[in-house]
């Protein structure tokens, strides 16, 4: 039988429980010695676990799609935003030149069916 693995936001809770249970502890005990440091070492550890967490659960949340169909004006394959001149200045010359044969093709369909 597997167990299921717990999600970001149960690993967050969790580990903000823990961090505010240290804090009380630590606050409640007064200690000034190596087991202060401990716990307040294991506070901050764990705060920064559910910081962690709660991040993970947001990106999650806005998880983008893997691949989006290409609309008319954008090129194929991932290529949003990209532009000749930021791939030539990533010295991708075989790759612009394709970017350009293809800009090249759709603008002169484009015109011979307009004119």
């Amino acid at each position: 039988m597997r167990i299921p693995r717990p999600d970001a936001r149960a690993k967050a809770v969790v580990a903000a429980l823990v961090a505010a249970s240290l804090l009380v502890t630590l606050i409640v005990w007064g200690r000034q010695d190596l087991v202060g440091v401990a716990l307040a070492l294991l506070c901050v550890l764990s705060t920064m676990i559910a910081a962690v967490s709660v991040a993970a659960a947001r990106q999650e949340d806005e998880a983008e799609p893997g691949v989006t169909p290409a609309g008319p004006g954008q090129p194929a394959g991932g290529l949003y935003g990209v532009d000749a001149d930021t791939l030539e200045s990533l010295d991708h010359r075989e790759t612009v030149r394709a970017l350009r044969e293809r800009h090249r093709g759709r603008g002169g369909s484009a015109a011979r069916e307009g004119g």
